[in-house]
């Protein structure tokens, strides 16, 4: 009898050409876990993770570069289209993130500052080449078919160059303490209020327009992340308030804020994950690997080291057991993540083939 046809395998060029432009939120997810691991006392989990970090990183902007060389085309696509888009701003909070990764685990302040430089410089750049693209293309979708959580990445990647901003800052020497704090203040503040413009249309989206279970993308976990970023990068400017006069009469508004910050991201929780029931359980939507899914563990690390340094900052000791508990939830979701991207490595080089 002849032989059954092999699985096919995807070749290793459409598996460049389609790269997801969110693929860095693996970055981002590990670098969160690894810190929310050193604050908990893993420190040889978060120093693993770490160097899991350095590779992935590299290997990311390797073929990120291969990408715009072989395939340009594809690359400037994705750059103007509304859902794939804001992916690229992983990039920037993967920047933030490993930098802060530096200075937290390695306290390596020169490597952090440079990866800060590079954050800001893809801030400046993603930010008014997707946003002016969006603007001035001529074929738009509609609102139902053009917005969803991964838009808030912007927001996420704002406030990502905040929080690195405010622990370079708290090493700094005078005047560029006080600067660094007010530009880490100033994106703090951008960053809210564009995340008001965004949440605006994405809860407009929710509730006014049908709604599938495939609609239901994991980055809509952001929509809690960029409150949790939020949460931490106001903890950390409050804590900076001794060493810069502007910041300490401003206290009760950063103060106010961060709470605000936090008590939104904690709404989404429970929400969240009523949706999520709704898609796997009650609709029944398939649950295989997409990297996508690394902006679904962001959150949840985020949020464990957000409360965490909130405590430190405003003192609040009820709330000790909430960084913990979502630490070990978001150690979970990253190694079932991890398992799923093993798992797409196989198929995509062969090892999985012909099973």
């Amino acid at each position: 009898m002849p032989e059954q046809s092999a699985t096919p395998c995807p070749h290793a060029a459409s598996v460049l050409a389609g790269l997801s432009p969110a693929y860095f939120g693996l970055v981002m997810a590990t670098g969160i876990v690894s810190l929310a691991a050193l604050l908990h006392g893993f420190e040889t989990l978060a120093w693993l993770l770490f160097a899991f970090n350095l590779l992935a990183y590299g290997i990311l902007w390797l073929m990120t570069g291969l990408r715009i060389w072989r395939y340009p085309r594809y690359f400037w696509a994705d750059m103007i289209d509304h859902l794939r888009g804001p992916g690229f701003f992983t990039s920037v909070a993967a920047t933030s993130i490993l930098g802060s990764q530096f200075i937290l685990l390695w306290s390596d302040y020169r490597a952090a500052t440079g990866l800060w430089g590079l954050a800001i410089v893809l801030w400046l750049t993603l930010t008014y080449t997707i946003f002016a693209g969006f603007t001035i293309k001529q074929h738009k979708p509609d609102l139902a078919h053009g917005i969803s959580g991964a838009w808030l990445l912007a927001v996420v990647a704002t406030q990502s160059i905040a929080v690195l901003g405010a622990l370079i800052a708290s090493h700094a020497d005078q005047p560029w303490r006080l600067e660094i704090n007010f530009l880490a203040l100033s994106m703090w503040l951008w960053g809210g209020m564009l995340y008001i413009w965004m949440m605006s249309l994405i809860f407009y989206r929710y509730t006014f327009f049908a709604f599938s279970p495939g609609d239901l993308a994991p980055p809509y976990w952001i929509n809690m992340g960029a409150m949790a970023i939020s949460t931490l990068a106001g903890s950390l400017l409050i804590i900076n308030a001794p060493d810069a006069p502007f910041l300490t009469s401003l206290l009760p508004f950063i103060k106010g804020f961060t709470v605000f910050y936090w008590a939104t991201g904690s709404w989404w929780i429970p929400m969240l994950l009523i949706l999520a029931i709704w898609r796997y359980l009650a609709r029944r939507f398939p649950l295989s690997y997409d990297p996508l899914y690394w902006g679904a563990v962001f959150p949840l690390g985020m949020y464990a080291v957000s409360t965490e340094q909130m405590i430190t900052a405003m003192g609040f000791p009820f709330l000790e057991p909430l960084p913990r508990i979502f630490f070990y939830i978001a150690l979970t979701a990253w190694s079932l993540a991890f398992m799923g991207l093993l798992r797409r490595l196989m198929d995509n080089t062969g090892l999985r083939c012909n099973a």
